[in-house]
């Protein structure tokens, strides 16, 4: 496998996938069953229902929540409709049914365990929301008005799920109420083609972001519906992380959520899209040359809705596991996303939705993707991994990382504040103090990967499979605890401030704005107080600075080594084709 292949995931299409068989089976300690409880009993719009208490902490959850009709039959393809009501009191106590995907590594030790790698797995009726509370009985519930904070899982938009997040100590904590969705996955919920739009019944129907609609369709419901769990729908905070930070971004620069969400957070995001010509007419990925492969005659709406799920992925003619097919992405129909770009919609505060934004990434991000290469990383016993060469490892991934912040963090905070939008907050995440196992040190291989930060903001520690144990151990737990704490500090204080603040703490460094001014220490690091602790940096990137940096790297004194990286990176900027100091073809 060459290392293109591997880091072309980087910049737009970031999932979590070619791990080692030490990240793909779990041996996770089995929680106990849910019981509900009877202080959790609820009444929304829909009906009655029923929640139980965590088993770790006071935290009151509602599992399996319908926020919208399920799509499916005449409602694939369609903006989302109206949840149902139903009758009597619901249980909310089990995990929601997945959205339709790929099973991946990292589904080991779940429901899924019966599916073989790289096959479809999942249900279109998959439109529902966890809701995580501190606890409170239904009469204080009624009184309390809670930031609500709407968690967007990320999986490149074609896999995850609502069941791999536990946000309970953060709600705890920070005393918010975390609401985790899930929404149409993979070309269910991106798909544009001229049938589909003819048979539109309204106009979002016209939409190619079904994704993106869910979204909406999730805030509009937690608007109508969260005031019985505590929460204030006046005050709703978006985040998300990798293709969730993506979806962030989209939101933001999407009229269609326009006053739906008061702040937004962007973990490891991205602010690409494509055409709605290229979506439906470029490449053998396109809707038309999908819809073609999959329907036998006339290519129409009803034909396309009856398909059956295997038909439409079989449809893409590839190894889905092995994930050479760059559906979905963010499509500019004009509808939900500008016929411009999604870029330019953040050239005017008219333009993009300007609510307080904090974006950031972490510093290691393409670790994650390199640990299934076989000239990079090798493996003792058959199931360890090691690093062959820790020098080439590490600016292997450190270009493309910084890259991807780049066009995440500096590139975009600095058109929104040029634009007049002062309230941008940028962050790097560095933490490294992973463990070690029979000589293969977690902190050099993994360091501040891709995902790392989710389990600090989270503030649960069950991520990463098997993993999880060698990743976070008794020795780091001090001090990753207290970076946890205090980055669930920011995040809670952003959520009920617009502000991060010093995260509820005065002996915390206060998080300042994002500036145009390169001089200015404004960029946050988040480490380990071993490592530096929490502190600002006067730190810019630029994809001129990164491309000569690059090429200057005396770690890649092989050309061509340093032209493979060069090329890995997925970018249409010109700086950045413009620092091609070795005409790298």
């Amino acid at each position: 496998m060459k290392l293109r292949t591997i880091l072309l995931v980087g910049l737009g299409i970031a999932t979590i996938f070619g791990l080692y068989f030490w990240l793909s089976s779990s041996d996770a300690q089995k929680l106990p069953a849910p019981e509900s409880a009877e202080i959790t009993r609820r009444t929304i719009s829909q009906g009655d229902l029923i929640g139980y208490v965590h088993h770790e902490n006071p935290a009151h959850i509602w599992k399996s929540i319908g926020f919208a009709a399920p799509p499916v039959g005449d409602l694939r393809w369609r903006a989302p409709r109206p949840a149902a009501a139903w009758t009597g009191v619901r249980a909310s106590l089990e995990d929601a049914p997945w959205c339709v995907q790929i099973r991946r590594s990292l589904d080991e030790g779940t429901s899924a365990d019966a599916i073989p790698l790289g096959n479809l797995m999942g249900q279109e009726d998959c439109l529902y929301l966890n809701i995580f509370a501190p606890a409170m009985d239904a009469a204080t519930a009624a009184k309390t008005q809670l930031p609500v904070m709407m968690w967007i899982h990320g999986g490149s938009n074609f896999w995850g799920r609502a069941e791999q997040y536990d946000p309970s100590a953060l709600a705890v904590q920070e005393n918010v109420i975390v609401v985790v969705i899930q929404y149409r996955l993979g070309p269910l919920g991106w798909f544009a083609h001229d049938a589909l739009e003819e048979a539109a019944e309204t106009e979002w129907d016209k939409s190619a972001n079904f994704g993106i609609l869910d979204q909406i369709a999730a805030l509009d419901w937690i608007a109508d519906n969260i005031a019985p769990f505590g929460g204030d729908p006046a005050n709703i905070t978006i985040f998300g992380e990798s293709a969730g930070g993506h979806n962030v971004a989209t939101l933001l620069g999407s009229s269609a959520a326009a006053g739906k969400f008061h702040k937004a957070i962007i973990q490891s995001g991205s602010f690409d899209s494509i055409s709605l010509a290229d979506a439906k007419n470029t490449g053998r990925d396109a809707s038309v040359t999908i819809a073609a492969n999959m329907i036998d005659g006339e290519v129409t709406a009803p034909a396309l809705r009856a398909a059956s799920v295997k038909q439409l992925h079989a449809a893409y003619g590839a190894d889905l596991h092995k994930r050479n097919w760059e559906l979905p992405r963010i499509i500019e129909d004009d509808i939900v996303v500008s016929k411009n770009g999604l870029t330019s919609s953040f050239d005017s505060t008219e333009t993009f939705n300007a609510v307080p934004i904090i974006t950031g990434t972490n510093r290691d991000e393409m670790k994650l993707f390199l640990l299934g290469l076989d000239e990079l990383v090798g493996s003792r016993l058959g199931m360890i991994p090691y690093v062959r060469d820790q020098d080439i490892y590490d600016a292997a991934s450190e270009y493309p990382s910084r890259m991807w912040r780049v066009k995440a963090v500096d590139m975009p905070a600095t058109q929104m504040v040029s634009a007049g939008h002062k309230e941008v907050f940028a962050y790097r995440f560095d933490w490294d103090d992973a463990g070690s196992i029979l000589g293969t040190d977690f902190g050099d291989l993994m360091g501040a990967a891709h995902a790392m930060e989710i389990p600090f903001v989270m503030g649960s520690f069950r991520f990463f499979a098997t993993a999880d144990q060698w990743l976070f151990t008794d020795e780091n737990e001090a001090e990753r605890l207290d970076l946890s704490e205090a980055m669930m500090g920011y995040w809670g204080h952003f959520a009920y401030h617009g502000v991060p603040g010093r995260g509820g703490k005065d002996v915390r460094p206060d998080w300042r704005s994002w500036s145009i001014e390169a001089a200015k220490k404004n960029l946050l690091i988040f480490d380990s107080q071993s490592d530096g602790g929490i502190q600002f940096l006067a730190s810019r990137e630029s994809s001129k600075g990164v491309a000569s940096a690059l090429f200057k790297d005396p770690r890649l004194e092989d050309a061509a080594l340093a032209c493979r990286i060069y090329l890995s990176v997925q970018t249409s900027d010109e700086a950045w084709r413009n620092g091609n100091k070795l005409n790298c073809k």
